[in-house]
């Protein structure tokens, strides 16, 4: 098998598995589809395996193709490493930086970031801090916390908080492999009203949700509430029921191997924004700029 695998090749891949549409990916890489579909199966055929199971509703991963992502992305981590090794900007840059951050950003988001945020800058000392997002914006204001990251969309304090968006991660419909509504061109929330709705409830989701529902004038079937991903995961894919989550949380595969399946609503829902946060009537210290710039990189 050849191993001649260009970086702008998976690339391509990495912005098709991230979006699940070739459109998406070729808009958000600026290149023409048919360069995003030609490299992604040039990739496939050098690899000897479907990375992709291609649907009238787009395109997911494979098992295969979860465990080439993951490979690949270590991959990328291994050269930001490198690059990072030869830098030598701000060798002496120390203080301390007292970061707070939310649930789904501690998991889902943080360890690479603030893996190469020390590696830039080891005289920095982090002082790290998971929690919700009233006492994240009360530590801000208070000065317990320097800088925070999490979900912008759910801010609430915005006369005396500065915020940066990061990210969006967009929200989709979460059903197991052999659900019925896979086989319907367009879905409502109307249409999965009636079906048994997991209900995630860890960073305010279960709030975020209703927000969208309601002006629907219509309320999920709340079947479970829960603050564990995985107990979601399980349920969607044990065909338990139902959800609506960010493609930031989503994983094809439960912990007990079964798929799960992500479709686009045809209603308008918001995405998931996630970000940086700080007091106004307050300078950032030299480290906490640090991190601002390194993670405006990063989500680049």
């Amino acid at each position: 098998m050849s191993r001649d695998l260009s970086l702008r090749k998976l690339r391509y891949f990495m912005a098709v598995a991230k979006s699940g549409r070739v459109t998406q990916a070729a808009i958000d890489l600026n290149v023409s589809q048919s360069s995003i579909t030609t490299g992604v199966k040039e990739i496939e055929e050098q690899v000897g395996v479907a990375l992709f199971r291609r649907t009238s509703r787009g395109m997911t991963l494979t098992r295969e193709g979860s465990r080439f992502l993951q490979r690949v992305n270590y991959a990328f981590q291994a050269l930001d490493d490198a690059f990072d090794s030869l830098q030598d900007s701000h060798p002496t840059l120390k203080g301390t930086l007292r970061l707070a951050m939310t649930y789904t950003v501690a998991g889902y988001y943080m360890p690479p970031l603030l893996a190469q945020f020390q590696r830039r800058y080891p005289w920095v000392k982090v002082e790290l801090h998971e929690v919700s997002r009233p006492e994240i914006e009360e530590g801000l204001i208070s000065g317990e916390y320097d800088l925070a990251i999490l979900l912008t969309s759910n801010i609430e304090h915005h006369q005396w908080l500065e915020k940066l968006t990061l990210t969006q991660s967009r929200r989709r419909l979460w059903v197991n492999g052999q659900h019925e509504l896979l086989k319907r061109d367009h879905i409502t929330l109307q249409d999965i009203a009636h079906y048994p709705y997991i209900m995630l409830t860890v960073d305010e989701a279960d709030q975020s949700a209703l927000k969208y529902w309601k002006p629907e004038g219509i309320t999920p079937n709340i079947l479970f509430r829960t603050s564990s991903v995985e107990a979601v995961r399980s349920m969607v894919a044990n065909g338990t029921g139902v959800t609506i989550l960010s493609d930031m949380v989503y994983r094809p595969w439960s912990l007990d191997g079964k798929r799960i399946e992500h479709i686009e609503l045809n209603n308008p829902i918001p995405a998931m924004e996630l970000g940086l946060s700080w007091p106004r009537n307050r300078p950032l210290s030299s480290a906490a700029k640090a991190f601002c710039e390194l993670a405006q990189g990063f989500s680049a």
